[in-house]
C-alpha cells in the first residue's frame, strides 16, 4: 500500500460517512466539485444502502457529488473498480525504470467517460493508484 497522509476535512467526511453508512471508510479525496471516498472491499452495499438511501443521504449532507472505489488488495482489481463505470478490457502492470506504470485498455468509445472532462476521472485513477499501490503513472491505451 502507497503512503495515505489524511487531512483534518479528510477525516471529518470519512467519519461522517462511517456514521451515516456503517461502511468502512479507508481514505477520502475532496474535491472542489466532488468527494472521492475508497471503501473496503465488501462493504460497498452498506456504503450505497438498499436502493441507494445511504449514499443518497450523504450527498444531501454534504451537497457534493460523493463517488465511490471499492478497495481491493489486488492492483488489477482496483484499478478496474477505480474506472467505474467505464469497462476496463485489461490492465497491464510493469515495472521500468524503478517506477511501477499501469496500462489501461478501455473501449474507444469510452475513453472520453475514462479521461473525464479536463482529464479530472484519469487524474482521480493516477492518484488513487499512487496513494494505494504504489502505482507511478496509469496509461490508457
Amino acid at each position: 500500500m502507497g503512503e495515505i497522509r489524511l487531512t483534518a476535512e479528510s477525516i471529518q467526511y470519512i467519519a461522517l460517512f462511517e456514521n451515516m453508512t456503517r461502511a468502512k471508510i479507508l481514505d477520502c479525496i475532496p474535491e472542489e466539485e466532488r468527494l472521492v471516498y475508497v471503501v473496503k472491499q465488501g462493504d460497498m452495499g452498506l456504503a450505497i444502502g438498499r436502493n441507494g438511501e445511504n449514499i443518497n443521504r450523504v450527498k444531501k449532507a454534504l451537497d457534493k457529488p460523493i463517488e465511490l472505489v471499492e478497495y481491493s488488495d489486488e492492483p488489477v482489481t482496483f484499478l478496474k473498480n477505480a474506472f467505474g463505470p467505464v469497462s476496463v478490457s485489461s490492465v497491464n502492470i510493469i515495472n521500468k525504470n524503478g517506477k511501477r506504470l499501469a496500462y489501461v485498455e478501455v473501449p474507444n468509445k469510452e475513453k472520453g467517460l475514462a479521461i473525464g472532462r479536463n482529464g479530472k476521472n484519469i487524474e482521480k485513477v493516477k492518484m488513487l493508484a499512487r496513494r494505494h499501490h504504489n502505482i507511478e503513472d496509469v496509461i490508457l491505451q
